[in-house]
């Protein structure tokens, strides 16, 4: 069958590029150790930035929640799956983000899906930074607005696309924190071009809510920004620790994408169990300065023992080869450049106990295969010198 030769054939340039993803199988929980692939590794591979995914208080709202609610929904929200605790999800996710309304979605790519393929249409233009995740990336293929991507974080490419093309509507598409750089997009100035052109701004938040900010409350608080013409995203599943994701902003869009926002409609509801685990998670991270803190401690080692400092707004090499990105955030990136160099070192620390995934084209730009180290508030100091130290030793 020519399909399958065919595929064979680019399965087999893949493992010559040194771009063969492979999935890892975990034994034992989310957590800083874990059990993968029948060994004992100190985990910097997830997004659990606050260490909740296997906290004993959303282990025991599971447990509660089960017995209550069952295992699942049986429908789409619209039909017959929106439960009571649903409902009490979204309009305390509203409140926590400080926003008028919310709505729940099953996965950030779905919410990102459902925003901008209901939102954007024909005779509308969508200005998306070319480092947005690719959920986003998706949405503006298949949504029937023009599409117009600006160089990452340049406010003067975007002006200028801004002030050069009519539209119906506006859209101003941007991740908060790039998932694979770790740094903040320049919200404040996207605002500001937001007014400026009669656009409405939307922010992918998933890397910053519950991280960033008063109480966690996402990159918005931590800037101070607040306006009916931001649309957020948040995702659930990394510093909140469950699963599943939210927009939330002005009622009028909310009930627009609710009505609309065909990868909510056409789908089984999220288990009630999940929302009765956000409404748990939501005051520990309100009440988790103290993991922030350690946190940002941690964010303060690791960079300072590779000589950069926090929030450096220039790339520095730790070396002639690596370079460790500027990020103030948990995601940690440390470019290698060649594929083959990334997915070696990815190995060797495999081999010493510690897991830091290799991160290839097409997730980043050719060239720039990295090591995507995530931390997070769970790790101990002990763990973060054993990764400094394996670092250094495989420069």
């Amino acid at each position: 069958m020519k399909l399958l030769h065919d595929l064979q054939t680019e399965l087999a340039q893949l493992n010559a590029e040194s771009r063969l993803r492979k999935r890892r199988t975990l034994q034992s929980p989310c957590a800083p150790e874990v059990k993968v692939d029948s060994r004992t590794l100190i985990n910097f591979a997830a997004n659990d930035y606050l260490g909740l995914a296997n906290h004993p208080q959303l282990i025991a709202a599971a447990q509660q929640a089960v017995q209550q609610w069952g295992v699942g929904a049986g429908a789409s929200h619209l039909v017959s799956g929106h439960f009571d605790v649903h409902a009490e999800m979204e309009q305390a996710l509203a409140r926590f983000v400080d926003m008028p309304a919310a709505l729940g979605f099953t996965t950030g790519y779905m919410a990102n899906l459902g925003i901008v393929t209901a939102l954007a249409n024909r005779g509308d233009v969508v200005f998306a930074d070319k480092l947005n995740h690719a959920s986003l990336i998706d949405a503006q293929q298949l949504c029937r607005a023009e599409v117009k991507r600006y160089p990452h974080k340049d406010l003067d490419a975007l002006t200028r696309l801004l002030a050069d093309t009519p539209a119906r509507h506006r859209f101003i598409v941007t991740d908060a924190v790039f998932s694979m750089d770790g740094d903040l997009a320049p919200l404040e100035e996207l605002l500001a071009l937001a007014k400026q052109y009669d656009a409405l701004l939307i922010v992918d938040d998933a890397h910053g809510f519950g991280v960033l900010g008063p109480q966690g409350r996402g990159s918005l608080a931590h800037l101070g920004l607040q306006d009916e013409r931001i649309l957020y995203m948040g995702t659930l599943g990394k510093a909140a620790g469950v699963h599943g994701a939210f927009v939330a902003g002005h009622e009028t869009l909310i009930q627009y994408l609710l009505q609309t926002a065909r990868s909510g409609i056409f789908t089984t509801a999220a288990p009630p169990m999940l929302a009765a685990c956000v409404l748990a998670c939501l005051p520990l991270i309100e009440q988790g300065d103290a993991l922030r803190a350690q946190l940002r401690a941690h964010i303060t080692t690791l960079r300072k023992a590779l000589s950069v400092s926090a929030g450096a707004e220039t790339r520095t090499t730790t070396t002639a080869q690596w370079q460790l990105l500027p990020s103030d955030t948990a995601i940690q990136p440390i470019v290698l450049g060649d594929n083959a160099e990334a997915v070696r070192v990815a190995n060797a620390l495999w081999e010493r106990g510690i897991w830091a995934p290799a991160i290839r084209p097409p997730t980043v730009p050719i060239g720039t295969a990295r090591l995507r180290v995530s931390l997070s508030a769970a790790h101990s100091p002990a763990q973060v010198q054993t990764l400094i130290d394996a670092l250094r030793d495989l420069q």
